[in-house]
């Protein structure tokens, strides 16, 4: 064996491919896969999309699916399976996120800022998908 399978993306389902897409694009300061960019005028009908960085690799990837089931995290009914980190360099940092992230559409599920080794917020985005932004 001369080499390992390489992570194209990371896909996330979603009943609005295009809303979770421009979330996660202007959470992050993504951009579209070539191609992929909104439509000037017209309908959406998009049921995949690519976010690439500055270089053009692939960071996140949003399928349509017919339905999905939000996770109740942190009750166990219907667990998260996957969930996204992001880290910041600091506790302002954390807050300017955080601000950003609630102003986006994010719901805050769980604060732990007040934790001293590695405070933190849990967010569902719109679709429902867990992610943590904590100081890294």
């Amino acid at each position: 064996m001369t080499g390992f399978p390489q992570l194209q993306n990371t896909v996330l389902d979603t009943t609005d491919v295009r809303g979770l897409a421009e979330f996660y694009r202007q959470l992050l300061g993504l951009r579209y896969l070539p191609g992929d960019e909104p439509a000037p005028q017209g309908p959406d009908d998009a049921d995949w999309l690519v976010l690439t960085d500055g270089q053009g690799r692939r960071q996140l990837a949003f399928q349509l699916v017919d339905r999905l089931e939000r996770t109740t995290w942190p009750r166990p009914d219907v667990p998260m399976q996957l969930h996204l980190d992001f880290t910041v360099p600091d506790r302002q940092s954390l807050a300017d996120q955080h601000a950003r992230a609630l102003g986006l559409g994010a719901e805050l599920l769980l604060d732990r800022t007040d934790d001293p080794d590695e405070p933190l917020y849990v967010y569902a985005d719109p679709a429902g998908h867990p992610f943590c932004i904590f100081v890294g």
